[in-house]
């Protein structure tokens, strides 16, 4: 089956930048995607995403009304597309049956059905979102409605991008992840779509399985990426009962090949849009299916991490007196992570709660996400600010706490910053990137992650 015209339904951190990689390694086809939200599509279609990633303008600004387009008119795309990604958002739920856990799967069944109602030739469906391992089953099922004339054939293609490198990843994947079905038609599917990530990316890290491979791979990698934090914090804890190092434990342990350095940085805890929903999921499949002890196993590790969380609160509590009421509190970073606005999950959220529960004084201040921080903290009405510059945030607070690892965090003039503040000054570590020792020397009481505190008597 040759493609001409690639459809994505759904603009967001996944779609957006996906397509746009597309459209600039494939200038043979063309790359429409759709989204219900007018003012997300007018933000693309003007070359100023909607989000923030480096590098992302100059990519949709390559593409951009050439063979790349936005629009809000999904039954017109779904008639003239080849090939439809399908790339909306996939909750968790919030009601009803496997609530807390299970993924909300009503925008992707109504998209589906948008697919049956609006396909005029045969199509390629391909499942982007994150999805329960044999969603792509009852895809199939709502598909087949269709009239004979039309011919619908999913695969799963999940994506394994990491926000704040999104457009490396996409450039540079380590594997790119096809899923299709084991007959002559799937098999016609999965070549049309190895044809176009083979464009750029080199055939032998284009990986294909059966379907529901591929859907339980991307819940995997999450859960294993998610598993190998909450395992390092959990240590950072053993660490500051004992006084052992956790960045000497880390370093010493990452030399061991068969365990490998990456992520393991102790912290203030994981965030973002997928770690926890799709740990969730997966434990609710896991519970689905009987198997009680491996839902309990992988559920262990998201309440690590919400431990991690409140731990960070309960040892600023501690070190501040006892008490934070009325104090003010400069956290420095909302983002779930540094390099992008995202802060879904974000441990800022949490911790910026736990502290106003304590009747703290709370500013903020992040270099790209304080937009989204104002709707997130918006109930607490002007018992949280916003500042945009960090001197003014941390003019007259008792306290720092670093939770998201910005660079520009940490190139501040922190000698600048602690004349400023109240006395005794605090920085509470939650990323263990500041230089602790100088802080310490410039006269802060200094609480990293997993390491002895640098305090003044």
């Amino acid at each position: 089956m040759s493609a001409k015209t690639i459809l994505c339904i759904g603009a967001g951190y996944v779609g957006g930048p996906t397509m746009a990689m597309i459209a600039r390694q494939c200038p043979e086809y063309r790359v429409l995607i759709v989204d219900i939200d007018a003012a997300r599509i007018r933000a693309w279609q003007s070359g100023e995403p909607p989000i923030y990633e480096p590098g992302l303008k100059e990519l949709v600004a390559a593409s951009l009304n050439r063979n790349l387009f936005f629009s809000t008119d999904v039954a017109a795309g779904i008639a003239e597309a080849d090939i439809i990604f399908v790339s909306v958002n996939t909750p968790t739920k919030t009601f009803g049956q496997g609530a807390g856990r299970a993924a909300d799967l009503q925008y992707w069944e109504k998209t589906a059905r948008q697919i049956l109602a609006h396909a005029r030739r045969d199509v390629i469906v391909v499942e982007k979102s994150t999805l329960p391992v044999r969603t792509a089953e009852a895809m199939d099922r709502i598909l087949r409605a269709a009239p004979a004339a039309v011919h619908f054939e999913v695969l799963s293609n999940p994506e394994f991008l990491a926000e704040g490198t999104a457009v490396r990843d996409l450039e540079q994947p380590d594997r790119v992840l096809i899923g299709g079905h084991d007959s002559e038609s799937g098999r016609r599917a999965v070549a049309a779509l190895v044809d176009v990530y083979a464009h750029w990316v080199p055939r032998e890290r284009i990986l294909t399985t059966n379907v529901w491979s591929a859907e339980l791979s991307k819940l995997a990698a999450n859960a294993f990426l998610a598993q190998r934090i909450s395992s390092i914090n959990s240590l950072s804890a053993i660490c500051e009962a004992t006084e052992a190092n956790i960045g000497e434990v880390a370093r010493a342990i990452g030399m061991d090949p068969r365990i490998g350095p990456r992520f393991l940085n102790a912290s203030v805890g994981f965030g973002g849009s997928c770690f926890k929903k799709d740990i969730l999921n997966l434990v609710y499949l896991c519970d689905h299916y009987g198997l009680g002890e491996v839902a309990r196993y992988w559920e262990q590790v998201v309440l690590m991490n919400e431990y991690q969380e409140d731990r960070f609160v309960r040892n600023m509590v501690a070190a501040m007196f006892n008490t934070v009421a009325g104090k003010r509190i400069a956290v420095f970073g909302f983002a779930f992570k540094a390099d992008t606005g995202d802060v879904r999950e974000s441990p800022a959220l949490r911790v910026c709660q736990a502290l106003m529960a304590e009747h703290a004084s709370v500013v903020v201040t992040d270099p790209q996400a304080l937009p989204n921080a104002r709707l997130e903290l918006a109930v607490y009405g002007d018992r949280v600010t916003f500042e945009s510059d960090p001197y003014t945030a941390a003019r007259g607070a008792h306290a720092i706490a670093l939770v998201t690892e910005w660079n520009a965090f940490r190139t501040l003039d922190y000698r600048r910053i602690y004349a400023a503040m109240e006395k005794p000054a605090f920085v509470f570590d939650g990323r263990n990137c500041l230089d602790h020792a100088a802080l310490h020397a410039l006269g802060f009481n200094v609480l990293p992650i997993g390491q002895k505190p640098l305090t003044h008597r």
